[in-house]
This record gives C-alpha cells, sequence and structure tokens, in this order.
C-alpha cells in the first residue's frame, strides 16, 4: 500500500520551507521514523521522517523545490522490505551491461575506468551543496570518509579533517581523463553556480533590512584577558571534573554582558513601532557555525544561569548545531547576541544587529600586545570589543558604559562574583 508523505509543521509562522536534499532513493529501504528528506527553513534544517516501514517510491518534488506546510513530496511503499534488495545490487548489476550497450566504449581503457563511480554518486545524494563543493573543490572520495553528523552524514568539519589528514582523495585514474583533457586548454577557469538556501537567503534578507532600517553605530574597546587565562589554567581541570564540561571564554563573558545589560537597560532593550520595549530578563543569542551556515540559538533567562550552566548549553547548541538537530525553539526570541568571530581568527570587525535586537557585541581574537601598565611597556594578551546597535534607541554614553562595563568584569572576574 502506498504511503504518502508530507511536509509536517514547521514550527510558528514558518509556512513553507525548501527541500535541501533527499536521504533516500526510490527503491531503498525505509523503516519507520527514519529522515528520508532534509528541508531548509528560514533558520534550521529539518528531516522528514517516513511514517511507514517499507520502500521509498516516488519523489514529487526534487531537491531545490518549495513546498508548503502539508504538501506531499514522497511516496513510500508499505511493507515492501523485499523490493530493496534489488535496489541494493543494482549498481553491481548495472556494471554489466555497460559494456555492451557501449561496444565504442570498449576500446577506450579510461572510460571503463572511470565508470565504477556509483558508490561517490550515491554517495554525493546526501551532501550539502557546502560539503559537495568542498569535496569537489579538494578532489576527494566521500565514500572514504567517515561522517559524524546526524545519521552519519558528512559535515564541513569532517571534509576539511581529511583534507588536512591528506586522506580520502580520490582515484587518480578517475582523475587522469579530466586532467588530461583540461591540459591543452591552459589554467582553469571553471564556474559553478548554486542555488541560495533558504538559510542563506533569509540571513540576507534580514542583514539587508537591519541597515536600511536602524541607525547602525559600533563602538570598540579592548580588553586584557590576563585575569580570565590566570582563572581558566587554574580551574579548568577541576571545573571540567565537576560539571562534565570544559570552561571557555564565552561563560565570563556572557555573566559579563547579563550584568552590564541589567545596568543599562536600553541595550536590551527593542523598538516596536512607536513603542520601546524593556525586557527584565537576558535572554542571549550565540553565533554558532553549522554545516549550512553560521545560526543563532538563545540561552533564555541567562542571568539566572551559572558559568557552568551557561557552558553547557553553548556546548550542546555547538553539537547539535554540528548535527543538524537545532530547532526553531532554539533560534525563537533572543534580547542581545554574541557573536565570537575570535575563533576564526577575526582581528577587529563591526557585526551587524540581528533584528528586533538592537545591539550585538562582537568578540576577537587574543594575541599578545604591547601596553602601558603603570608607567612601564609590558605584553598582555589583549582582545578588541566591539558593540554594533541601533543610534535611535541607545546614545553612544550608554553603548560606551556598557562596553567598559564588560571590561572592568573580564579584568577582574571578582567583580562577577560581588556583583559590581
Amino acid at each position: 500500500m502506498a504511503t504518502e508523505v508530507k511536509v509536517p509543521t514547521l514550527g510558528e509562522s514558518v509556512t513553507e520551507a525548501t527541500v535541501g536534499a533527499w536521504l533516500k532513493k526510490p527503491g531503498d529501504a525505509v523503516a519507520v521514523d527514519e529522515p528520508i528528506a532534509s528541508l531548509e527553513t528560514d533558520k534550521v534544517a529539518v528531516d522528514v521522517p517516513s511514517p511507514v516501514a517499507g520502500v521509498m517510491g516516488q519523489h514529487v518534488v526534487s531537491e531545490g523545490d518549495t513546498v508548503n506546510v502539508g504538501a506531499v513530496i514522497a511516496i513510500v511503499e508499505e511493507g515492501g522490505t523485499a523490493a530493496a534488495k534489488p535496489a541494493a545490487a543494482k549498481p553491481a548489476a548495472s556494471a554489466a551491461p555497460a559494456a555492451a550497450q557501449a561496444p565504442a566504449a570498449a576500446s577506450t581503457p579510461a572510460a571503463a575506468a572511470s565508470t565504477p563511480a556509483p558508490a561517490e554518486e550515491g554517495g554525493a545524494v546526501t551532501l550539502s551543496p557546502a560539503v559537495r563543493r568542498l569535496v569537489l573543490e579538494h578532489g576527494l572520495d566521500p565514500s572514504r570518509i567517515k561522517g559524524t553528523g546526524k545519521d552519519g552524514r558528512l559535515t564541513k568539519d569532517d571534509v576539511m579533517a581529511a583534507v588536512a589528514a591528506g586522506t580520502a582523495k580520490a582515484d587518480s585514474a578517475a582523475a587522469a581523463p579530466s586532467a588530461a583533457a583540461a591540459a591543452p586548454s591552459g589554467p582553469s577557469r571553471v564556474e559553478e553556480r548554486v542555488k541560495m538556501t533558504r538559510l542563506r537567503q533569509t540571513v540576507a534578507k534580514r542583514l539587508k533590512s537591519a541597515q536600511e532600517t536602524a541607525a547602525l553605530l559600533t563602538t570598540f574597546n579592548d580588553v586584557d584577558m590576563s585575569a580570565v587565562i590566570e582563572a581558566r589554567a587554574k580551574y579548568k581541570d577541576l571545573f571540567e571534573k565537576k560539571h562534565g564540561v570544559r570552561l571557555g571564554f564565552m561563560g565570563f563573558f556572557t555573566k559579563a554582558v547579563c550584568m552590564a545589560l541589567r545596568d543599562i537597560p536600553a541595550v536590551n532593550a527593542q523598538i516596536e513601532g512607536d513603542e520601546i520595549v524593556y525586557h527584565d530578563y537576558a535572554d542571549i543569542s550565540v553565533a554558532v557555525s553549522a554545516p549550512n551556515g553560521l545560526v543563532v540559538p538563545v540561552i533564555r533567562n541567562a542571568e539566572e544561569m551559572s558559568v557552568a550552566e551557561i557552558e553547557k548549553t553553548i556546548g550542546d547548541f555547538g553539537k547539535r548545531a554540528k548535527e543538524g538537530a537545532l530547532t526553531m525553539e532554539d533560534m525563537k526570541g533572543g534580547t542581545f547576541t554574541i557573536s565570537n568571530g575570535g575563533v576564526f581568527g577575526s582581528l577587529m570587525s563591526t557585526p551587524i544587529i540581528n533584528p528586533p535586537q538592537s545591539a550585538v557585541l562582537g568578540l576577537h581574537r587574543i594575541e599578545d600586545r604591547p601596553v602601558v601598565r603603570d608607567g612601564q611597556v609590558v605584553v598582555r594578551p589583549m582582545m578588541y570589543l566591539a558593540l554594533s546597535y541601533d543610534h535611535r534607541l541607545i546614545d553612544g554614553r550608554e553603548a560606551v558604559t556598557f562596553l567598559v562595563a564588560i571590561k572592568n568584569a573580564i579584568e577582574d572576574p571578582t567583580r562577577l562574583l560581588i556583583d559590581l
């Protein structure tokens, strides 16, 4: 019996999505609740599970198509597990007729050598556009890379790890014909046209809207990280042993931000029409890297959390972002954003606010720089801080005071304990 697979409810106010990738091909065996497709919404990727066990039937829509909630996207044939066996054997069986169907190719050994690529083609079906691009750029065989994402899918980190290790290179025999063909034409001038993901389209629209709507301004300061680095080095082992999570810098900065938001409430507010909405809580959005781009899950009521609870929450966000398991609820809301470009090596930036929020704090890399202390030039581990804010709501005095409060708390972490 054929069962229709429909687009599930995607979250509040979300009515459509884009088919990012088919995880099952027609003829593949599927189990109940096994993901068969990945849908891209404005914020996260959502897996569509099979409602029944059986065999994957027809794909009603193609990758890249826009679908509405409740629309039929595929058919699953119930109880047809036996039909999956011929499908599994199909690559091996198709190798024999290939020679008969192409007698002219028999005189060209290179053509025959290049045909055993069904494994790579099968793997490519499950690759996201970003991962597929990396695989092609570095000439890798995706079937030789172990995936650490959800259901064993490859992530960008998996591919970059394979590049660093020098493994998973595609067979040179398969690459030889294309290299030989390209040689006479001189330098490569390959272009690739890839449709923007729904997430990237949404990010582009929101950031452009922020620039056009808000009166954006950025103010800078620097902070001596010596005290925090010393505290982290002294207690990191005990901290991890007790709490089961590593002690990072984000816990300190999030606590410092929460204290500063309480003292400067305008930075934690937002404009709605002709009204200003002030929040007596701190829902901190933290930018996290995911396979399809940057996502911003929210630490709710961060002002009530300990450093350990904050670090655990951020660690969980990072893990689930890598697996593509973040939900719409994880992204909802947020009153202030922290973006840590320093993990990628950024020295300084002017971050753009995440509407309807009114401010974002940018953290950057830590590097030793000469500074003056007590009339002496000394070397200290310094970091630049950048606060971008909506000048319609936040005055320069408030922005500078906010940054100085964070600077003071980080340079003297005791302030975090005694609430200064």
